[in-house]
């Protein structure tokens, strides 16, 4: 079980991962050596990467798109491998209840999406896909943040 400190301390790097350790000990009370300390021990065990969150609109790319994806068995592995590397997709995971993946694809318009799921389609036995469109987010990457 992970201490009320170490709580107090992830939920601030979740708030902002770039405040300085210095500035994390004044407001907890632990001392910079010992929030090291733990830094590099989440690093290791907890913490699977220090990362930005983007809009991506003022970038360009005018549309987000939840994609929900089935394919055969035979297909599945190969079609995760071609979806892990490819430049659209933002988040991936793997899913149950009738569907293999959902994925987050990030494009500069709607004919970027509907090209990538022809490419798809030709390249791979899809037996279902989904799409939701993002309008916008509403909360996102806040989970253990109100600890303080």
């Amino acid at each position: 079980m992970i201490s009320q400190a170490d709580l107090k301390f992830i939920s601030i790097l979740r708030q902002n991962a770039r405040e300085t350790l210095t500035s994390i000990s004044k407001r907890t009370g632990i001392p910079v050596s010992t929030l090291y300390e733990k830094l590099k021990k989440h690093e290791e065990e907890l913490i699977l990467k220090h990362t930005t969150l983007l809009d991506f609109s003022k970038l360009g790319y005018m549309c987000r798109a939840n994609i929900l994806l089935r394919t055969n068995r035979e297909s599945r592995e190969k079609l995760g491998s071609y979806l892990k590397v490819h430049q659209v997709v933002n988040n991936m995971v793997k899913i149950n209840n009738g569907y293999d993946y959902m994925i987050e694809g990030v494009f500069v318009h709607i004919k970027q999406l509907e090209d990538f799921l022809e490419e798809l389609e030709e390249s791979f036995p899809i037996e279902e896909k989904k799409i939701h469109y993002v309008i916008c987010d509403v909360k996102r990457e806040e989970f253990l943040i109100p600890m303080m």
